[in-house]
């Protein structure tokens, strides 16, 4: 028992490398999962017949398909929240969804822009493919996250990493702070200090622009799993063989510089 927890807590670097460094064959592999191809093919044969906001809301499982593409399933429920983000679209800098400081919202509007192209909406390639690879990689990250939740997170943060353009992004995403926190050894209790304090503290110590170089962010992601593996690990206090591997498994790891263009080119059977 002990050697398989050793095992669990010791593979969130190489279970990251082995997903990354073929992603499409990753991704690949989720889509084609019965459960996975039944909802996507559904997806994907019927949003087309989607005109109008409520057309969308009345079909759950379309509905629900596309917000769990992108990460707002536990928002599924609020209908009528929903519906003013889809409504009011985001040309407008004053609309409902630019002025949300979480940017999930204002991409599933910009997918789905009923404001601005109306009946035309659900044709968009963003709409249609571009939404089914989103399911995929949600499913994806949440897969990884059933065996490790620091491999969900890995996932996750290389996902965003090029959308984080202010420290306020990542204090109002809880995934994207936990990786931060992780990564630079901070105690998960600063997030009960003042807002601004944290924005500080973050961009005192990270240079937010190295986020759009994916060698750099592969440097972080690297970075968190070694803490991560090295925190979980902390439970084994007589040898602690995490901290032993750390730097050879850190150095060992990389990531496709590619990886946001490949998803982005997954292709789905029809």
């Amino acid at each position: 028992m002990a050697a398989k927890e050793a095992r669990v807590m010791l593979s969130t670097i190489a279970d990251y490398t082995r997903l990354t460094q073929d992603l499409g064959k990753s991704m690949t592999q989720v889509a084609k999962q019965p459960d996975v191809s039944r909802e996507t093919d559904y997806f994907l044969g019927h949003i087309g017949n989607v005109k109008t906001i409520d057309d969308f809301l009345k079909d759950y499982r379309l509905y629900t398909y596309a917000m769990k593409a992108y990460g707002l399933s536990d928002m599924a429920y609020a209908k009528a929240f929903m519906r003013k983000v889809l409504t009011e679209g985001v040309s407008d800098k004053d609309a409902f969804a630019n002025k949300l400081t979480d940017t999930r919202y204002r991409e599933f509007a910009t997918a789905f822009n009923f404001a601005a192209l109306g009946a035309n909406a659900t044709s968009t390639t963003a709409a249609t493919t571009g939404t089914a690879t989103q399911y995929v990689t949600q499913t994806m990250e949440q897969k990884a996250g059933d065996q490790n939740e620091g491999l969900r997170l890995a996932l996750y943060f290389t996902r965003k990493a090029s959308t984080i353009t202010s420290a306020y992004q990542i204090l109002a995403d809880k995934a994207l702070t936990q990786v931060v926190q992780t990564a630079m050894g901070w105690s998960p209790t600063i997030s009960s200090s003042d807002i601004d304090a944290q924005a500080k503290m973050i961009t005192d110590k990270i240079d937010l622009t190295d986020f759009q170089d994916p060698t750099k962010v592969t440097k972080f992601v690297q970075r968190f799993a070694a803490m991560w593996d090295a925190t979980q690990a902390q439970s084994d206090n007589s040898t602690n063989p995490a901290l032993v591997l750390i730097g050879s498994a850190a150095t060992s790891a990389s990531l496709d510089t590619d990886m946001l263009a490949t998803l982005q080119n997954i292709k789905f059977n029809r």
